[in-house]
């Protein structure tokens, strides 16, 4: 059975009202909902991006055909980041 710390529940606690606030944000527009490759590499790593891409945990959305650039959704790239930085403590 799973135990949980004071500190670790505190922690749970911290990054889901993170993720809640960020998902808010974006909502009402206060927060672009997506960010762009070049965005997302600088903020997550790009070996990071581009590993989760592979594995399919996050999705990229392109604005057009061929050549247009791609984004990823905001929430969904930092649920990925914050779920595995909280696996760490479990």
């Amino acid at each position: 059975m799973l135990e949980l710390t004071d500190h670790t529940l505190t922690l749970l606690l911290q990054k889901t009202a993170e993720l809640a606030a960020k998902h808010a944000l974006s909502r009402t527009g206060k927060l672009k909902p997506y960010l762009t490759k070049a965005q997302a590499f600088r903020e997550f790593g790009r070996a990071n991006i581009e590993h989760w891409l592979v594995e399919g945990l996050i999705t990229p959305r392109k604005d057009g055909d061929h050549s247009a650039s791609w984004r990823i959704d905001r929430v969904e790239v930092e649920s990925i980041h914050m779920a595995i930085e909280l696996s760490r403590y479990f």
